[in-house]
């Protein structure tokens, strides 16, 4: 049995996306002419922690979830994606190793652009654009650090009220 065709998506399916908000008529024309789209499996890796890699996703359809290494060697859930999330940016921003694994948790279908696609469909077309695309991943990933920052707050006040330790300066 042989899978169906893998769908191209539209200027405005593109402009339903936080990533692509703001972004010129003509720029996501380009964009979703260009951008390949791939189809994964439930179960199937995307990708795995300690890669490395050019190439972020963006989550069209189905359920992913993000997995970290724990001590004990076991997979730890981090996080769950879906429809109009994206991952893998950091690829883009400064090249190093993937911080996190990525699986399919469903059938999912996702955006696929890498560093030259960047470079190419935006930065050489409309540098306009290509600030709008930064300043996008910018929010999110300040987004995700305000997260992240109120977990370990949280952690941190859970631990000192257990221990009784007070924070030294």
């Amino acid at each position: 049995m042989s899978r169906p065709p893998t769908p191209k998506l539209t200027p405005d399916h593109l402009a339903d996306i936080g990533l692509f908000g703001g972004l010129s008529k003509e720029t996501l024309e380009n964009l979703a002419s260009s951008l390949p789209t791939r189809r994964i499996e439930a179960g199937e890796m995307v990708v795995k922690e300690g890669d490395l890699s050019t190439q972020m996703f963006v989550v069209v359809g189905g359920e992913l979830e993000v997995v970290k290494k724990g001590e004990s060697g076991g997979d730890v859930r981090v996080a769950v994606l879906g429809p109009s999330d994206w991952f893998g940016e950091m690829a883009i921003i400064d090249v190093q190793p993937r911080s996190a694994s990525v699986r399919a948790v469903a059938p999912t279908l996702v955006l696929s652009i890498t560093a030259e696609h960047v470079e190419n469909l935006l930065y050489r077309q409309n540098v306009k654009d290509y600030a709008l695309f930064v300043m996008n991943i910018a929010r999110e990933l300040s987004r995700r650090l305000r997260v992240a920052d109120g977990i370990l707050a949280q952690f941190y006040a859970a631990l000192s009220h257990q221990y009784g330790s007070t924070p030294r300066r």
